[in-house]
């Protein structure tokens, strides 16, 4: 896949470019898509090329589809050079864990599952009075990173997914014990990054940095990306919550003076079912939810995702932790 290097059009119509003087070649531009595609194809190649053993966390989530569809994307027809690492809360949509299993056997890939469960048995980690947990996932996740070795780890972040996610770069270092700190980022000037990183330290990877919500489902649509179904609207029986329609589970919901309600709804995202809201929707095909999207004055996650809503700082401070 490489980036054409024919003239590109003006506005008014002219091209420019490296023809002949007095002469003006075939007007061409990469479209958006195209250009947030390349972006990260040419990413995911560098990492390649500069790390031993990269993963991608992979959800079942459209962020990580999409990412994982790039990857395929970049080295085809070669397999995929990484593995997926996936953060099984326990809590997690029965939906799309079985669109997980399903991708994963389909494209031959190498899946790490870090279980929230299995560290709760061990008394590594307890319960939130909350039920939730999102927060939980930050000792797996780290443990898995060590005791694969993992070097690089790639991340679904967009920047206009929540405020401290905009202060990552492409290339974010974490030290040794997975901690994030803004004040180590290092300049990306003309999309060369710096993967140097010290012995127990790792980089996170996020090749969706300069794409939107809005950006992912239209790709989503251009290249017939196939997602789980709860990102649809569907008939679901849910309750409300902090002015959130959340799912009834195990996890210890609904609560005394908490109603079930069968309502259509879809979801914006998908995560632990104990924080993630779905959003009330009659958009039952992807050019119906590109229309709602394009609609919405909310982030994704500030609509659906009620562990953000912890405090005014709760993902930065996750991430501070060594959180996705």
């Amino acid at each position: 896949m490489t980036i054409s290097t024919e003239p590109t059009a003006e506005p008014n119509g002219t091209a420019t470019g490296s023809g002949a003087p007095g002469t003006s070649g075939p007007a061409y531009a990469l479209s958006h898509l195209d250009a947030l595609e390349s972006e990260a194809v040419h990413i995911f190649r560098e990492v390649a090329g500069e790390f031993e053993r990269p993963v991608i966390l992979f959800s079942g989530g459209k962020d990580s589809i999409v990412m994982l569809h790039l990857a395929l994307k970049a080295f085809a027809p070669a397999p995929v050079p990484f593995a997926l690492l996936h953060v099984d809360t326990g809590h997690n949509f029965p939906e799309v864990i079985a669109y997980r299993d399903r991708v994963v056997a389909e494209h031959r890939l190498r899946l790490h599952v870090a279980s929230v469960q299995e560290f709760i048995d061990r008394g590594e980690l307890r319960e939130r009075p909350d039920g939730t947990r999102n927060p939980l996932q930050t000792v797996p996740l780290l443990h898995a990173i060590e005791t694969g070795r993992f070097d690089a780890v790639f991340g679904g972040g967009r920047r206009d997914e929540e405020k401290a996610r905009a202060k990552e770069r492409v290339f974010s270092l974490r030290d040794e014990f997975g901690g994030w700190d803004p004040r180590r980022q290092r300049p990306e000037l003309w999309q060369l990054y710096n993967g140097r990183h010290a012995p127990g330290e790792h980089v996170r990877v996020f090749p969706l940095s300069n794409w939107t919500e809005l950006d992912v489902w239209q790709y989503i649509a251009r290249e017939k990306v196939e997602l789980p179904a709860i990102y649809y609207a569907h008939t679901r029986e849910v309750f409300r919550r902090n002015g959130m329609w959340l799912a009834p589970g195990e996890w210890g919901g609904p609560k005394d003076g908490e109603t079930v309600e069968v309502r259509q709804v879809r979801y914006r995202t998908v995560g632990d079912m104990s924080c993630t809201g779905a959003v009330d929707s009659d958009a039952v095909t992807i050019e119906q939810v590109i229309a709602e999207i394009a609609a919405s004055r909310l982030t994704e996650r500030g609509a659906t995702r009620a562990d953000d809503k912890l405090s005014e700082a709760a993902m930065e401070d996750r991430k501070r932790e060594g959180y996705f």
